[in-house]
């Protein structure tokens, strides 16, 4: 039995895994972002109520372990950023502990258990307040020492002019520090500008496809813009990782038509011709985040 949990800026989700089909859901608590021994004590809340001593403590976190110093970029979370965090942690707990990037958990998840079943390599991706990514190749994740293979969302390499006839699109700045990122230009807030650059209008991600599906000419004008966007370099990581299945999760994942549209962009630019969709949504809905983190946990082997 091991302790697994979901970390985000606002909330931690805490559960109990016996095994991948017996995962126990505890109520999520706030997240103390400010305090490391609140943090610690909120952990601590969940694993108290094991039944037994957990083999391990596995974690999924909205940052990136670096894998040559081991530090948390956790910018969101301002007490354990920059930490040692794993180190810190089995001190604190007296446990030991595994960290897994979210993007990582969730596609850690989806090729055991979701749409990646019988790939051997799954390249998952996120799109929704952000664009990132996971991939898993033989069940192993790539990033089992931390590191940022996948993160297909960030580098300048955002085309600046898309659609038919070709518009001039605007290289948006991005939370990284460059401009021109996948991430600022096709996450949920990428579309809403590329709508307003369009339109001069305001308008949420959520609007603008359901406006789209009514067949609006301005919706449909962005969303021709932006599958263009997203496509090519999304095709080009599906080249460089060989990957035959993509699940997607975040907001933007719920509006399937959306996905099937940029599937038939996607398979049309990549080097090997399917006849089946290789762009789908993710099959598990419900915290893939804790399911990925099961999984890792569940599988660990103490020295």
């Amino acid at each position: 039995m091991i302790v697994c949990f979901d970390i985000g800026g606002t909330a931690i989700k805490g559960a109990l895994a016996f095994s991948p089909d017996d995962i126990r859901p505890f109520p999520r608590i706030a997240t103390p972002s400010a305090d490391f021994s609140a943090f610690v004590d909120a952990l601590k809340s969940v694993i108290e109520q094991a039944p037994e001593r957990p083999t391990c403590v596995a974690i999924s976190i909205c940052g990136v372990i670096d894998p040559e110093d081991q530090r948390a970029n956790v910018a969101n979370i301002p007490c354990i950023h920059t930490r040692l965090l794993q180190q810190d942690l089995e001190a604190a707990l007296d446990l030991p502990v595994i960290i897994a990037n979210d993007a990582d958990c969730f596609v850690m998840a989806e090729a055991a258990r979701g749409a990646g079943r019988g790939h051997r390599v799954v390249f998952g991706i996120i799109l929704g307040t952000g664009v990132g990514g996971g991939i898993v190749v033989n069940g192993s994740l790539i990033n089992q020492q931390g590191g940022f293979a996948g993160e297909w969302g960030h580098g300048a390499v955002a085309a600046t002019e898309a659609g038919e006839p070709p518009l001039h699109i605007p290289r948006f700045a991005c939370g990284c520090g460059q401009k021109g990122c996948i991430d600022a230009t096709c996450s949920a807030r990428g579309m809403e500008k590329i709508h307003a650059h369009l339109t001069g209008k305001t308008r949420t991600s959520e609007q603008i496809v359901a406006d789209w599906l009514s067949d609006d000419p301005e919706a449909r004008r962005t969303i021709e813009i932006y599958i263009d966007l997203l496509s090519a370099p999304l095709a080009m990581a599906i080249n460089l990782t060989g990957a035959s299945i993509v699940p997607v999760g975040g907001g933007l994942s719920n509006a399937i038509e959306l996905i099937n549209a940029i599937d038939l962009a996607v398979r049309a630019r990549i080097l090997h011709r399917y006849n089946r969709p290789v762009i789908v949504t993710a099959q598990l809905h419900t915290e893939p985040g804790l399911i990925g983190a099961a999984m890792l946990g569940l599988a660990y082997q103490p020295e």
